[in-house]
């Protein structure tokens, strides 16, 4: 049966455990045309390593984007999970930052690609480290590469979504781009593109609003076209490894419908409701917009403390043992 936690003011650490002795270091794996490369955290001796998957766009290994997002959420949940001994590995994607030698187009990419670039890390970690399996963490987007991988990959302990869509990411981009009243006049030329794109066609930029031409790009819509051929509640409920759904109650992205979807889908995953969270692991104040979106550029903000409680929590329990 699943577990429903609620963890807003949870901050508890566990006492007695140092950080590990060992910094952190690079660590590159075999990319399609060069390395991929990122941050590892070596865990202590038979403790757990997490392999965290970047969310959507130009996103690097420690959670930043340059569209305006310095929160670095990775690095900070990292940090936490560090102080427990608990070990973690954080990426950049092919074609990006230290992995842009991994091919020349970053955005000739899809599920199945990042898939492939997953099973390149756990070999490269479990070659660097003496561990069985890897524990992956999917963040947003990143979510359904994890599920994606959990489909495929062996040496496996878990899954890990953390502020997940749980619908076909043409639902949830419908949904963000309505929910802004600015958006109003684009909304039309934005329902067509996104079902067209949902069919598996491509859409005539020069036939949309000029404001619409960035996030509609010829050169994404090859990657738009797969993302959205997957369904996130249909992974959930496939997966047959121990998972862990995490929400935030202040997530502006990702609404409590893709919470439900993912746990109608998986109706025996552990669940963790984080109330105060929101998209970038922060909490902040409900019902203050501004808030929210200042912490996305807020890297003194630490990461919720449910978060990495529950995490740890559910790596750090014997294999095996029922939520």
């Amino acid at each position: 049966m699943p577990r429903l936690r609620s963890l807003t003011l949870i901050a508890a650490l566990f006492a007695g455990l140092a950080a590990p002795a060992s910094a952190q270091q690079t660590l590159t794996a075999p990319g399609p045309e060069g390395e991929l490369a990122g941050t590892l955290v070596t865990p202590k001796p038979d403790y757990p390593l997490v392999l965290i998957i970047p969310g959507s766009g130009m996103t690097d290994r420690d959670g930043n984007n340059p569209l305006a997002v310095t929160a670095a959420p990775y690095r900070l949940l990292a940090d936490a999970l560090q102080q427990r001994g608990i070990g973690t590995l954080r990426i950049d994607k092919r074609g990006m930052f230290g992995s842009k030698a991994a091919t020349a187009d970053p955005n000739a990419v899809t599920i199945a690609d990042y898939v492939a670039d997953t099973a390149s890390w756990i070999e490269s970690a479990r070659a660097q480290i003496a561990i069985d399996c890897v524990w992956l963490l999917g963040h947003s987007e990143g979510a359904i590469v994890a599920l994606a991988a959990a489909q495929q990959l062996d040496n496996l302990c878990g899954v890990i979504l953390v502020t997940a869509p749980g619908r076909p990411m043409g639902t949830v981009l419908r949904e963000q781009l309505h929910a802004n009243p600015a958006n109003a006049p684009l909304l039309e030329g934005v329902d067509a593109a996104i079902a067209e794109l949902e069919a598996g066609r491509r859409v005539d930029v020069e036939s949309l609003h000029p404001l619409l031409g960035r996030l509609f790009a010829p050169t994404v819509q090859g990657f738009m076209i797969d993302l959205m051929a997957h369904d996130p509640a249909q992974l959930a409920a496939a997966t047959d490894v121990p998972l862990l759904i995490v929400h935030g109650g202040n997530d502006l992205q990702i609404a409590d419908d893709d919470a439900a979807a993912l746990r109608a889908g998986a109706p025996d995953a552990e669940y963790v409701e984080i109330d105060a969270m929101n998209h970038v692991f922060k909490e902040v104040p409900a019902d203050d917009p501004f808030a929210n979106r200042a912490s996305y550029a807020d890297a003194s903000l630490p990461v919720a403390p449910a978060l990495v409680e529950a995490v740890a929590e559910f790596v750090m329990r014997p294999r095996g043992e029922a939520n």
